[in-house]
């Protein structure tokens, strides 16, 4: 005799990674491993590996917006989140889509510069993010270098990262995380939490290892899958960052480049 189960649901509007490390995958098993139904919206589809990305081929936007409808329309979602959104077609459809459908707990992770600095989308891309979808966010998440972009400012000290979540928090999303990861020093893992009122600097333990290939992507997920179960946002963000702290202590060692994080770390204790 089965027993049905009623869990919270959470909704990725991504790309694919096909080596399973970001992305779509990284985000799934994000939201299982917190217990929560995970549902996606495929943007692209990239061919890549530990080592790098050979090629990425975008899907029709109307594929994209079909996607989401069909998942909130039957199911339903608690929050959601999106990732690579590759191209401006893409950002103004998911934007329509989440505004039509009024996407709760939208967390927005800005896609648009790798850690390493290389801008990922054009600048009209950037534009159409900034003025449509990050003022339906309740939470940004960039990393050093698109909260630069964001700001309009270069940021190299924990002044200049909580100057900068001033300046993006205009932007009209409710609160906005930036990432430390790609900072130097004693700045590394440092992220700045800013809603208006609140400003956070919120710091754990610096894990040596170069396999971190899909900590943003990991990070926004797990925020979005507390927000699913109806955590505050800042409790959502510091679960988020302590859960990917974790996985970074077991971070996978495959491949001949930058491997994942651990996404099902405690398993690996037994």
């Amino acid at each position: 005799m089965s027993e049905s189960l009623t869990v919270p649901v959470a909704l990725t509007i991504a790309g694919s990674d096909s080596g399973g490390g970001a992305g779509i995958q990284a985000d799934l098993r994000t939201f299982a491993f917190h217990l929560v139904h995970g549902t996606s919206a495929l943007t692209c589809v990239t061919s890549q590996n530990t080592i790098g990305v050979t090629r990425v081929d975008a899907l029709p936007p109307e594929a994209v917006a079909a996607q989401i409808d069909a998942v909130v329309e039957d199911i339903g979602v608690q929050a959601a989140k999106t990732g690579m959104l590759l191209n401006q077609e893409i950002i103004a459809t998911v934007a329509d889509r989440a505004a039509a459908l009024a996407l709760p707990n939208l967390v927005v992770d800005p896609v648009m510069v790798s850690r390493t600095g290389a801008q990922l989308i054009d600048d009209a891309a950037i534009a159409t993010l900034k003025s449509e979808l990050l003022p339906q966010a309740v939470l940004a998440t960039p990393n050093r270098y698109e909260a630069q972009i964001l700001s309009g400012m270069e940021i190299n000290h924990l002044g200049d990262m909580e100057q900068a979540a001033e300046r993006i928090l205009q932007l009209g999303m409710k609160a906005v995380l930036v990432k430390g990861g790609g900072m130097s020093g004693e700045l590394r893992g440092v992220d700045v939490f800013f809603n208006g009122d609140r400003l956070e600097v919120l710091q754990t333990e610096t894990i040596d290892t170069t396999d971190t290939h899909g900590t943003g992507c990991t990070i926004a997920a797990a925020i979005t899958a507390n927000l699913a179960f109806g955590r505050d946002l800042l409790t959502a963000v510091q679960a988020g960052k302590d859960y990917v702290t974790q996985a970074l202590h077991f971070s996978l060692r495959i491949g001949k480049g930058q491997g994942p994080v651990g996404h099902f770390f405690p398993l690996l204790l037994d």
